[in-house]
């Protein structure tokens, strides 16, 4: 049922993690210096003004001593943080290329490009992975391959933390774009399904289902059965990497917590019977998974 990664596939496994949580970090303390800073005289006096990306700027003050101190202090650290950045991106694109060659990997590469572009547009604390790619998660943390029918499906679900919605609406503003917007950084083939809203679909037939806002062209509201209950388990996340290498962070439920939802869908007399039989497979999956490669989690 599992196939353990190689001793040289779980040292490169290591190796390119630390440099993508390094990188990870280096762009979150980027964000700090976002924008510019600059002088501008305005009725004979100096005056320090700050810009943000999207253009807008904010004074600070006249020219003073401190005044001089912060914009060589803000100037000195944004040049910093972006040779930092540049550095661990090239050090990450090396650690991708390693993980192709060493086949580290298995996820579908447009899953890992969905999440990084879930994540450049700062929207990633907002949303869980739920479902079968869940388990990529948990066969990454295990260091297996899980070999089953229980991998097998076209589509991301992803459910909607409306506990932050405030905070997940004020975001998107600050984007100024829908999140088929951004879910097209990933895959410019994205459409809207007409006959089902909360789902868009790539050229390639691989759905994200999403539970969204009711903007007009975006996704509508999905109240999945267990909403409540997956936003209510214990938050997992995971490194995981794609076929072609590249990486993301994965954020789920944490795997007794998946199981036990599982067997409470398979339980629905009303669940599809096909979706009853892989609710089935995948509990007992990922039960052997803990139990055999993850006994700390039990």
């Amino acid at each position: 049922m599992f196939n353990e990664l190689s001793s040289d596939q779980a040292r490169q496994y290591i190796d390119a993690t630390a440099v993508f949580t390094a990188h990870e970090q280096a762009a979150k303390e980027a964000l700090a210096y976002r924008g510019a800073m600059f002088w501008r005289r305005m009725k004979g006096k100096d005056y320090l003004i700050r810009t943000t990306p999207n253009g807008a700027q904010k004074s600070l003050g006249p020219k003073t001593d401190a005044n001089e101190h912060l914009a060589d202090d803000f100037t000195r650290q944004k040049q910093a943080c972006e040779m930092r950045v540049q550095s661990l991106a090239q050090a990450l694109a090396q650690h991708q290329r390693l993980n192709r060659a060493l086949r580290v990997g298995r996820c579908p590469p447009v899953l890992i490009h969905t999440l990084q572009a879930i994540a450049q547009a700062q929207l990633a604390e907002h949303f869980v992975v739920v479902g079968t790619h869940a388990l990529y998660a948990y066969e990454t943390a295990a260091g297996v391959i899980i070999a089953s029918d229980a991998m097998a499906t076209r589509d991301i679900d992803l459910l909607l933390d409306t506990r932050k919605q405030l905070k997940f609406m004020t975001q998107m503003k600050r984007l100024d774009s829908s999140f088929l917007n951004v879910l097209r950084k990933a895959d410019k083939s994205f459409q809207l399904r007409p006959d089902q809203l909360y789902t868009a679909v790539n050229d390639t037939g691989f759905e994200v289902d999403v539970s969204m806002s009711d903007e007009e062209d975006d996704f509508w509201a999905v109240q999945t059965d267990m909403g409540g209950k997956l936003l209510g388990a214990r938050p997992f996340e995971q490194i995981v990497v794609a076929t072609s290498g590249a990486m993301a962070r994965l954020r789920t439920v944490h795997p007794q917590d998946f199981c036990r939802i599982k067997r409470l869908l398979a339980a629905l007399p009303n669940r599809e019977r096909g979706k009853h039989r892989k609710d089935e497979l995948q509990a007992q999956v990922v039960e052997s998974l803990v139990a055999q490669h993850l006994p700390h989690l039990r």
